[in-house]
């Protein structure tokens, strides 16, 4: 019974590991990508 309890604390934690990681990767891209997007949408609406 301990080691079926262990395996599935085990799972759940791999599950919210993922799922962690999922976003923080998605956040970190979005970030990455959206920053320098916003610049330089800025920098050809200086020039209309």
């Amino acid at each position: 019974m301990v080691k079926f309890v262990d395996d599935l604390a085990g799972a759940i934690y791999d599950v919210f590991k993922f799922i962690l990681k999922s976003i923080g990767y998605l956040l970190a891209g979005g970030i990455i990508v959206a920053i320098p997007m916003y610049f330089i949408v800025w920098l050809f609406g200086m020039f209309q």
